[in-house]
């Protein structure tokens, strides 16, 4: 999931300075080292004042940045829309609220004996909002339109690792029997993958893993029809600045679903995020906010997150698709002036995960180093290189780095470099394009595993806007298929390595979460490493006497 502005919201709230040891104190959950000592918070009206009270514990209302969602889960891979779907989608597993590992959903029961060939069983009391049963059938049709050659979702090579998906998906394949997806029966998925994958129901979590309504495959604008969804909501309303929610009757787990209507509403912009919450309209602020115009700091809810912010290398033009000459770029960048004031600075790609082996990562300058890679190259000086071209997004944090990358680079080794600015709007997409050389990004895990974050690097993902092609990378990938525990993260840091040295990745900082919600009020709702709430757990919380005591009215 791509996070364009993560990085602003730190920016904003760096000086709550015991929020901020908070973060690093917490950062314990992933590596597990020492957590620093962490200040008393402060007191009094600064730091919380009320709120109006809650009226109605049965409708809960949410602020998100934006102006609008993408309902056809198949066209995105935007952070804020992959917690929105939680609400109106679910697959065959669906993320535990607190340590995001997979748990049953519309799933009832799965085996696999070799971790290659998965049988998955159907709940007999599945439904779509409209009362239509669930059926294995409405899974393969949905999985096949994402990898449609023809359907450019940003996650369909996700599908990779499904038996004939890859050569499906690049069209090298047209019988659909010699894809691993079948449906045996009415309720019953069969799913061959490549090589075995234990981590596969992981995977499954994710919203391109979902069902479709047959009513909705063909349909191209989703905005413009009424959704038939299988998730614990359906949308019953969808106007200019809001979305409503009311609870799915015929969803399997419905009973368990304690609000009856949540209300999605779009924040123009910090200030209004802010506003929203000061008024009690919003219990939850999932987005831009102004920290400074908030009343009641009580509400700051920060986690740190398996997300990363990095610049890359694309390897797409000559010499840039020459590791050596990657490498020599790296080399020459100060990185301790890069990441100068960020909280959680990265030297790797992927969080040091308790249990995944510690690798070196990128700290190193050297431009005598560099300036000799670029002479035995045959470019002494810089002379003969093509313009390296930098794209960046309008922020004065790209603006800074991008200012030192250019110093580095023309400065000091003679590199043509030109900066292009494009706007927040434009930028996704033209990141998608050939005509830059280095870019940046944001990315948060999809599911709670390193492959998460290499899966995108491959050659033939189409995450891979770096365009890396790198055949030993490839090698340790497929190795890692057919590895369980240890052995397969070994695998896999091997692998993140080669990002690393080659100068791909060039990782700037660790990102944590930043919500806005009243934690005494809201229950089901968890800190968790990829920043996704389940809605199905929400509620607001009724305050039970002790036994023995007898509350008075």
């Amino acid at each position: 999931m791509n996070n364009l502005n993560g990085w602003e919201l730190m920016r904003k709230i760096n000086y709550v300075k015991n929020i901020i040891n908070a973060i690093l104190s917490c950062a314990c959950i992933l590596s597990c080292k020492t957590p620093p000592p962490v200040p008393e918070q402060s007191n009094g009206k600064d730091y919380a004042q009320e709120r109006p009270a809650i009226i109605d514990t049965s409708t809960l209302a949410i602020a998100f940045s934006g102006s609008s969602i993408e309902l056809d889960y198949r066209k995105s891979y935007l952070a804020h829309e992959a917690q929105f779907y939680t609400a109106i989608y679910e697959g065959l597993f669906s993320y535990h609220p607190l340590t995001m590992e997979p748990i049953p959903a519309a799933a009832e029961k799965w085996l696999s004996e070799d971790k290659k060939i998965w049988v998955f069983k159907i709940r007999n009391e599945a439904h779509f909002s409209n009362g239509d049963d669930l059926s294995a059938e409405d899974f393969r049709t949905a999985w096949f339109s994402v990898i449609d050659p023809k359907s450019n979702s940003p996650y369909s090579s996700l599908f990779d690792i499904i038996s004939g998906a890859r050569e499906w998906r690049l069209g090298e394949l047209n019988d659909k029997d010699k894809v691993g997806i079948r449906a045996l029966d009415k309720k019953t998925l069969q799913i061959t993958l490549v090589t075995p994958a234990a981590f596969f129901p992981s995977m499954l979590c994710h919203h391109s893993f979902s069902p479709i309504h047959p009513s909705m495959v063909g349909v191209e604008d989703w905005n413009k029809k009424k959704i038939i969804s299988n998730g614990p909501f359906y949308i019953l309303s969808n106007e200019e600045n809001k979305i409503t929610l009311a609870r799915n009757e015929e969803y399997w787990g419905a009973s368990d679903v304690e609000l009856k209507k949540i209300f999605v509403k779009y924040a123009e912009n910090a200030d209004e995020s802010a506003a929203l919450w000061n008024s009690g309209e919003c219990r939850w602020i999932s987005g831009d906010v102004n920290i400074d115009m908030l009343t009641d700091l009580s509400g700051i809810v920060v986690n740190p997150m398996f997300a990363t912010h990095y610049y890359y290398i694309c390897s797409i033009r000559d010499p840039w698709n020459n590791h050596n000459i990657r490498r020599a770029l790296m080399l020459s960048l100060p990185w301790e002036e890069i990441r100068k004031g960020y909280y959680m600075p990265a030297k790797t790609l992927i969080y040091p995960i308790q249990g995944y082996p510690e690798i070196a990562g990128v700290d190193k300058t050297d431009i005598e180093e560099a300036r000799k890679i670029l002479t035995e190259a045959g470019y002494e000086g810089g002379a003969g290189l093509p313009e390296l071209v930098v794209r960046l997004t309008p922020s004065r944090e790209s603006e800074r780095i991008g200012t030192i990358m250019y110093q580095a680079w023309h400065e000091q080794l003679g590199v043509p470099v030109k900066i292009e600015v494009k706007p927040f709007g434009e930028y996704f997409d033209s990141l998608k394009k050939a005509d830059y050389d280095v870019g940046s990004s944001t990315w948060i895990g999809d599911f709670a595993d390193p492959y998460t974050f290499l899966q995108m690097w491959r050659k033939d993902s189409n995450l891979n806007d770096a365009k890396n092609n790198d055949v030993d990378f490839e090698k340790l990938i497929d190795k890692s298929m057919g590895e369980e525990g240890d052995k397969r993260w070994k695998t896999l840091s091997q692998a993140e390595e080669l990002l690393l040295s080659h100068g791909t990745v060039l990782p700037i900082s660790y990102s944590f979460a930043v919500n806005i919600i009243d934690l005494s009020e809201i229950d089901g709702w968890y800190g968790n490493v990829l920043d996704i709430h389940p809605f199905k757990y929400l509620s607001f919380k009724t305050y039970k006497p002790l036994p023995g005591v007898v509350m008075a009215r």
